[in-house]
C-alpha cells in the first residue's frame, strides 16, 4: 500500500525507510531487491543516507513507492499518488508505475488525474460518493462522452 499523503517515516533515513518496506521479504533477496529499486529510483540511492522528511514532494512519493515494492507485492495499491506533485514529477511517478506493472505486478490505482490515470490503466472504475457508476476497458471511458464531460474536461 503507498497510502495518500505518502507517510514515509520523516526521520528515518531514505535507507531506513526502504528497509521498512522489507520486513516481511525473504532476507536472501534483499541486496538484490534494493539494487532493483535504486535502479529504478537513481535519485534515492543518491539521497539514502539523507533523512525522508527533507526530500522533494515527488522524492518523497518514489520513497513510498519503493518502500512499498521491497516486499514484492503481487499487487500494489495506490492512493492518488500525483496528489500535490509538479507536473514533471507526475509523469515520471506514471512511468514508473507502468514499468512496476509491466514487471508482473498488479496495479489498484485510486486517481483523480483521470486522464493520466485512464491512459496507464487496461480498465477503470469512476466513482461517486463510493458508488461505482461506470465501469469498462479504460479505452471505451476515454472515448465516453459522459466521461469526457465530467472528467477529461471535454
Amino acid at each position: 500500500l503507498v497510502p495518500e499523503g505518502r507517510h514515509i517515516f520523516p526521520r528515518m533515513t531514505v535507507l531506513e525507510n526502504l528497509q521498512m518496506g522489507a520486513t516481511h521479504a525473504d532476507p536472501a533477496n534483499y541486496g538484490a531487491d534494493l539494487a532493483r529499486m535504486f535502479a529504478m529510483f537513481p535519485i534515492l540511492e543518491q539521497r539514502q543516507s539523507q533523512r525522508g522528511g527533507t526530500l522533494s514532494g515527488g522524492e518523497q512519493q518514489m520513497l513510498a513507492i519503493g518502500r512499498a515494492i521491497m516486499n514484492r507485492p503481487q499487487t500494489l495499491l495506490l492512493d492518488e499518488p500525483s496528489m500535490g506533485l509538479a507536473p514533471l514529477f507526475v509523469q515520471e511517478i506514471f512511468e514508473i508505475i507502468k514499468r512496476i506493472n509491466e514487471t508482473g505486478t498488479t496495479i489498484l490505482l485510486v486517481e483523480q488525474n483521470a486522464h493520466m490515470a485512464l491512459k496507464l490503466a487496461n480498465r477503470g472504475y469512476v466513482l461517486e460518493t463510493g458508488n461505482v457508476v461506470l465501469s469498462g476497458l479504460s479505452q471505451e471511458l476515454v472515448e465516453s462522452p459522459e466521461v469526457q464531460r465530467a472528467y477529461l474536461g471535454g
